[in-house]
C-alpha cells in the first residue's frame, strides 16, 4: 500500500515539503495540501502593477546561499535567476540620506570610518578605542544584538547603522533579536576568542571574503516568484483541498486532520508548514512540548505598498533606503526595484514597508493611510510628489518570527516534541529567508520518508 502524507500550509514551505514528498517517496504517494488561500505560494506573491510583474511579499534570496539556486536547476528553472544591478542602498538617519557604510558586518562597523558622517565625532572615538576595553563574552552566549553592540560602540550605531539592517530582515529591532541568529558568523568569532568586537567583526569579514568576492548577492527570479510556485505545484502533483485545519489528532493508521468544513482525512504522516502560533494551537494536544515552544516565538505584522510611479520620476540610481530607528517617517523600507533590478516597462516601481515587532500598525491602518503615507515619506525623503499611475496594497499578518536571544535552543526544544511522523517547517526554525525555509521543507520531507524522523527532531 502506498503512503499518504498531509501537508498543511501552502507557502513556500508547503510546497517544497509537497514536492520534497513527491520526490523521496515516489509518484504513488498520496500527498494532501490543506490551505484555505486564494492562490499558493504564502508570502511569495507576485502581481501585476503598472502592468509589469512586481513580487510584493518576499522579493529577493541570498544569491550566494545554495539552496534557490540548486532547486532552480533542479526544476529547469536555473535560466530565469537573475540578479541586481549593483545598486546600493541608503539610510536615511537624522533627516537626511547617507551611503550604505562599507567594511561593516550587518551594520556593526570593523573600523570607525566606516561610519563617518552617519554618527558624531564621540561615537567615532568610541568605536576607535573599544579595542582597548576588555570584552567579557562567554562561549555559547546570546544576548540581544542591541545588548553587545550599545556595549562596545554606543547607542548611535545602533539606531543608525544595525537596526536599519535588522529592521528590513526582521521587521524588528536589535533589541529583540539575538546575536547568533542574526550574525552567525560574529558569534562564532567571539566564541573563538576574540579580544573584541573590533577584532571579532574583522575576523567574520575576514573569513566570509573568499564567499563574497563576486556575484550579486541578491537573487530574484524573472517573471517573479510565482514562477517557481507554479512549478512547484506542478512538480508535487498533490490534491488541494482549500480549507482550514481545525484539529490534528492520531489515529489508528498515523493521523486524522478534521476541516473547517466538518470533513476528516486520514494519512500516515504529516508536515505542518504554518506559522508558530498556528502551530502552537495544533500541536497542542499531539505535541505539548511542541506547542509550548511555538508559544513563546514572537510575530510581527507587516504592510506593503507598491506604487508604479511615472517613468522618469526622478529617483537616485540606489537600490533603495534603510531607516533608521527614531526618524519620522512611517516606512522602515524603500525598496526602488526598477533601479535595483533593472528597468520594466514606462514605469518606476517602488516598495515602501510599514509595520515593526510590536505594533499594529499593518493591521489598523487603511489603504487611504498607507497611500497618504507613502506620498509624505517619498515626498520627504526623495523630493517627490509625483501621483503614481498604479498601486497594490498587501499585508502579512503575523508573517515575521521575531530570533530573539536563545532563539536556537528554542527550536531545538520545539523539534524534540514532535512525534515520529509529525514534522515542521517554515520561517521561524532555521532562518526567515526564502534558502533557509527550502532547507527546513526538505529537511522535513526527509525525516517523514525515511521512517525514523531523526533529520526532524535533532
Amino acid at each position: 500500500m502506498s503512503a499518504s502524507y498531509f501537508v498543511v500550509g501552502g507557502g513556500i514551505s508547503g510546497l517544497v515539503a509537497a514536492y520534497r514528498l513527491r520526490v523521496f517517496a515516489g509518484p504513488d504517494a498520496a500527498i494532501t495540501l490543506f490551505d484555505p488561500a486564494d492562490r499558493l505560494g504564502g508570502v511569495l506573491r507576485t502581481e501585476r502593477i503598472g502592468g509589469q510583474l512586481m513580487d510584493v511579499g518576499a522579493e529577493a534570496f541570498v544569491a550566494r546561499r545554495p539552496e534557490v539556486p540548486a532547486l532552480l536547476a533542479e526544476l529547469g528553472l536555473g535560466s530565469r535567476q537573475i540578479g541586481t544591478t549593483g545598486a546600493r542602498p541608503l539610510i536615511y538617519s537624522q533627516g537626511r540620506l547617507h551611503p550604505m557604510p562599507t567594511d561593516t558586518l550587518q551594520g556593526i562597523p570593523a573600523h570607525p570610518g566606516a561610519l563617518a558622517g552617519l554618527v558624531d565625532d564621540a561615537t567615532l572615538a568610541r568605536v576607535r578605542d573599544e579595542r582597548a576595553r576588555p570584552l567579557r563574552w562567554l562561549p555559547g552566549a546570546d544576548p540581544a544584538v542591541a545588548e553587545l553592540v550599545s556595549d562596545r560602540f554606543g547607542d548611535q550605531v545602533v539606531t543608525r547603522s544595525v537596526d536599519p539592517l535588522l529592521a528590513g530582515v526582521y521587521a524588528g529591532s536589535s533589541a529583540t533579536i539575538g546575536v547568533r541568529s542574526a550574525i552567525p558568523t560574529l558569534a562564532a568569532a567571539l566564541d573563538r576568542g576574540a579580544r573584541s568586537l573590533t577584532d571579532a567583526v574583522r575576523d567574520a569579514l575576514a573569513a566570509s571574503a573568499p564567499s563574497v568576492a563576486t556575484g550579486s548577492v541578491f537573487g530574484a527570479i524573472d517573471g517573479g516568484y510565482a514562477v517557481l510556485v507554479d512549478e512547484l505545484v506542478r512538480r508535487a502533483d498533490f490534491r488541494w483541498l482549500q480549507v482550514a485545519v481545525e484539529r490534528i489528532s492520531r489515529s489508528q493508521r498515523g493521523w486524522e486532520i478534521v476541516d473547517d468544513e466538518g470533513g476528516r482525512h486520514r494519512a500516515d504522516a504529516t508536515v505542518l508548514a504554518v506559522p508558530a502560533p498556528r502551530l502552537a494551537r495544533l500541536a497542542a494536544e499531539v505535541a505539548p512540548r511542541t506547542a509550548a515552544a511555538a508559544r513563546r516565538i514572537g510575530v510581527a505584522s507587516s504592510a506593503l505598498v507598491a506604487l508604479a510611479l511615472p517613468g522618469g520620476t526622478p529617483l537616485p540610481e540606489q537600490s533603495g533606503v534603510l531607516v533608521a530607528g527614531g526618524e519620522r517617517l512611517r516606512a522602515k523600507a524603500i525598496t526602488l526595484s526598477s533601479r535595483k533590478w533593472g528597468p520594466r516597462g514606462n514605469v518606476e516601481l517602488v516598495r515602501l514597508s510599514y509595520g515593526r515587532f510590536g505594533d499594529d500598525l499593518a493591521r489598523r491602518a487603511g489603504d487611504e493611510d498607507l497611500l497618504a503615507w507613502a506620498a509624505q515619506d517619498l515626498a520627504t525623503v526623495f523630493g517627490v510628489a509625483t501621483e503614481p499611475e498604479d498601486c497594490h496594497f498587501q499585508r502579512w499578518l503575523d508573517a515575521m518570527p521575531q530570533y530573539g536571544p536563545g532563539h536556537g535552543a528554542l527550536v531545538a526544544e520545539l523539534r524534540a516534541g514532535l512525534p515520529p511522523t509529525l514534522a515542521v517547517a517554515g520561517a521561524y526554525l532555521d532562518g526567515i529567508g526564502v534558502p533557509a525555509c527550502v532547507g527546513a521543507a526538505t529537511r522535513a520531507a526527509a525525516s517523514l520518508t525515511t521512517g525514523t524522523g531523526a533529520a526532524n527532531r535533532t
